[in-house]
């Protein structure tokens, strides 16, 4: 099929009169229509065989014109128009039946945009409080909001309004990022309301306010110094160190302080002081021993005043004992005797430290330590060799820098001694024989060794004799007698039935005679 139609015919109908009576449709309405006709129009004698049924279409190659304002509409008619097929046979687009306006054409829908989510702006500020008050200020802190956003935080906005007034004034007029911020400028006696919104790039915050004015009035503090612990007792340098002391104190407004030594100006040449509103510091560049002393700090407030007391001691090594001298030399001992060193150093002496040196080596050796005396005694000291002394006195700097020396010198000497034994009175020791433990009746069995013991004593040493039955033994190999530190013994070996009978102990000297006797019985 071709993009043009047949001519339609030429027949006049009465629903063609209705037709051109009809107001025009829309213009997207007639393309529809006009878009029917060229696709599926039947010949006239099809298409309408009766007058009732769908009028004939237009000719397809004249579009009507569409009116820029079309007329009214008048109420749609009950007839409804036939659907027209098409090549495809589906329905085309119903056409208006006589008498009926086309139907208007909907306008195409516009496509959806996809909207950004709205950023939410951060929370307010927490815990908004005072920290300061003064005459003409107060200080304010605050802590960082919980939600701050994606974008971050720009900073704060202070605003302030008077009590009364409904007038709010920004304190910055641009955002900062501390959570401190001190408002100046203000009249003693006001009451400040105040807030603080947080700023970022999706909006402000809702404001954190304080439930009560600030409000504008000097807080009286008493004055009060603080001193440390370390500086409530005596402070001790050595000379050339340095002095540098901080002493914090407390009071508002903010209070005078001053210095001074025994009730006279410092002397600022050598001493610095540096005072801020909360501490003085205290400075010596390089301590001398005329620094020490007692110096009082006052720190006063409209006639309130607080004082406290520094008291420095500057020391050094103090100076060598005086008048060392040996008192006494005797045997293997030196007594040595000094007096106090002229210069302690601005500091307690701690002890003396006493030395010794032999001639032979003459190094020196430590005696004693911390000798708090002024003399000592020295012992076990070698006999022949001579020896010198010093001392040295000791405080809390340490050792003296130089000892006293003795002018004398000890020599220890040998001592000529001769050993006189001691004179012991000659004791009568002669004594005659006597026997301490007697002989004891024994009994024996034959072919048995046995041995008859006995005790004597007597000076000078008694002649042992043993005698058998009253006769006495001599060289016999079969008897064995022994005497040893008193103790007298016969061993009679393998006795026989005619080894029995009595045995006799004679113990014999210049001084007399004693015997013991006892009996042999041999089985």
């Amino acid at each position: 099929m071709t993009g043009k139609t047949a001519p339609p015919a030429k027949k006049p109908a009465p629903a063609a009169a209705k037709k051109k009576a009809a107001p025009a449709p829309k213009e997207g309405a007639a393309l529809k229509e006009g878009a029917a006709l060229k696709e599926g129009a039947a010949p006239k004698e099809e298409a309408a065989p009766k007058e009732e049924a769908a009028p004939a279409p237009a000719p397809a190659t004249e579009e009507p014109p569409v009116p820029e304002h079309p007329p009214e509409q008048p109420p749609a008619p009950t007839d409804e128009s036939a659907p027209i097929p098409t090549e495809a046979g589906a329905e085309a687009t119903p056409v208006p039946t006589e008498g009926s306006p086309a139907p208007p054409a909907e306008p195409p829908a516009p496509e959806p945009k996809l909207e950004k989510p709205k950023e939410e702006p951060p929370s307010c500020p927490l815990s908004l409080a005072v920290e300061e008050v003064s005459e003409n200020s107060f200080t304010l802190t605050w802590k960082a909001p919980e939600q701050m956003g994606r974008a971050g935080l720009d900073g704060y906005v202070v605003e302030i309004c008077k009590d009364g007034s409904s007038d709010w004034k920004a304190v910055n007029q641009e955002p900062f990022l501390s959570t401190r911020c001190t408002v100046p400028d203000l009249s003693s006696g006001d009451k400040i309301h105040v807030r603080v919104v947080a700023v970022s790039a999706s909006g402000t915050s809702a404001p954190a306010a304080l439930e009560q004015p600030v409000l504008i009035r000097e807080i009286l503090q008493l004055p009060k110094i603080r001193m440390p612990r370390h500086l409530r007792e005596t402070y001790i340098r050595h000379v050339g160190d340095a002095v540098n002391i901080m002493i914090p104190f407390q009071g508002k407004p903010q209070p005078e302080v001053s210095w001074s030594k025994g009730g006279q100006p410092l002397d600022t040449n050598r001493i610095n002081i540096r005072t801020t509103a909360r501490d003085t510091i205290f400075y010596i560049r390089q301590a001398q021993r005329g620094d020490s002393g007692k110096y009082e700090l006052t720190v006063h407030i409209n006639g309130a005043e607080d004082k406290a007391t520094l008291d420095i001691q500057v020391v050094e090594p103090p100076g060598p004992p005086q008048n060392l001298k040996l008192v006494d030399v005797w045997g293997f001992n030196v007594a040595l005797e000094w007096t106090p060193p002229a210069d302690n150093g601005n500091a307690e002496i701690k002890g003396y430290r006493v030395q010794k040196s032999d001639k032979k080596s003459g190094k020196w050796f430590t005696v004693l330590e911390r000798c708090t005396r002024t003399s000592c005694t020295i012992s076990d000291l070698i006999i022949g060799n001579t020896y010198s002394f010093r001392v040295f006195s000791e405080n809390i700097c340490g050792l003296s820098d130089s000892a006293a020396v003795a002018s004398g010198v000890a020599h220890i000497e040998k001592t000529k001694t001769t050993y006189q034994p001691e004179k012991i009175p000659q004791r009568d020791m002669m004594e005659p024989p006597k026997f301490t433990q007697p002989l004891t009746d024994r009994t024996t069995t034959r072919g048995y060794s046995t041995h008859l013991f006995c005790s004597v004593r007597g000076f000078p040493q008694p002649k042992i004799i043993w005698l058998k039955n009253q006769m006495e033994i001599r060289e016999d190999p079969k008897y064995i007698a022994l005497i040893d530190q008193g103790v007298c013994s016969l061993e009679i070996r393998k006795p026989g039935p005619f080894d029995g009978g009595v045995y006799t102990c004679k113990a014999v000297n210049p001084l007399g005679e004693a015997s013991v006797d006892c009996r042999l019985d041999v089985k």
